[in-house]
């Protein structure tokens, strides 16, 4: 019997800053809302189109809901693999609603940060793998699923 996968990718723009809430464990939860915007041209017409998804995104993963928190700003580009989730909740009146998220869980996803222009804050005095768009590192260097990333100076050539 063949399992199944559930994977999400996703490279888009924030449409506002990180929204970072605290559970009662002291765990954050970060959601992010990013766009993603198809470009073609109208056979027919020859006109260039346009057409924007919103895709809600729920990171658990404690060092990526960090650096996300730290980082991330309205109209900063990432890079994003999560699972595609739907939660339900009743509404005071009683009505079921539904909601679709990707979300990144506990010692799982990819969160990159893109480029480097506005967007997300860039200081001096922060840690390079947590800037420079590495995504799977750990501060330890590890990707959080028992393996762990080699560094550039760890490269041997």
């Amino acid at each position: 019997m063949m399992g199944s996968i559930n994977r999400v990718t996703i490279v888009g723009n924030l449409g506002q800053d990180p929204e970072v809430r605290t559970t009662n464990t002291g765990a954050l939860v970060v959601s992010l809302s990013v766009a993603t915007t198809d470009n073609w041209t109208d056979k027919q017409t020859g006109e260039k189109r346009q057409r924007t998804e919103w895709h809600r995104v729920v990171i658990f993963n404690q060092s990526k809901a960090k650096i996300a928190r730290d980082y991330l700003k309205k109209g900063a580009q990432v890079y994003l693999e999560g699972q595609l989730q739907t939660r339900k909740w009743t509404t005071e009146d009683g009505q079921d609603r539904y909601s679709t998220e990707v979300t990144l869980q506990p010692y799982h996803g990819v969160l990159t940060l893109l480029g480097g222009g506005q967007g997300h804050n860039n200081p001096d005095n922060a840690d390079s793998s947590q800037t420079n768009g590495m995504s799977n590192g750990l501060a330890d260097g590890s990707t959080g699923n028992g393996t762990s990333m080699a560094h550039d100076d760890q490269i041997p050539y």
